[in-house]
């Protein structure tokens, strides 16, 4: 693959879904600063920054390592919205919205892993 990470679909995914979850956590209460606004914002910059760290990888068998935790990461930030949505800090439409982001990151990356999967180092 010659791409940039820059240039996939799932790097670009991924830096929207970290928009939302920025702007989504601004309007959380002020005792959540240091709390699940930080470690949600934490969790979404992790996938498109592992995204772009795999990517930069000689093997194709450290690519899907990194691959491998920014999905973990996805599914951190999909917990964690459904417990920022428990706490009532934003409604059920913007849940659905936002998990639709995930789930898109989710079957973007799963593809790029299945990729570099069957891809020789």
């Amino acid at each position: 693959m010659s791409k940039s990470y820059t240039e996939l679909e799932v790097w670009k995914a991924s830096r929207a879904l970290v928009n939302d979850v920025y702007g989504l956590t601004k309007t959380f209460p002020k005792e959540e600063v240091f709390g699940l606004s930080s470690q949600l914002r934490r969790c979404a910059v992790s996938v498109s920054s592992n995204i772009a760290e795999g990517i930069g990888r000689n093997y194709a068998k450290d690519t899907v390592q990194f691959l491998f935790v920014a999905r973990g990461s996805l599914y951190e930030v999909e917990t964690q919205l459904y417990l920022a949505n428990d706490q009532h800090y934003f409604d059920e439409l913007q849940l659905t919205v936002l998990l639709q982001q995930v789930t898109r990151c989710k079957q973007l990356l799963n593809g790029l892993i299945n990729y570099y999967e069957k891809r020789p180092n």
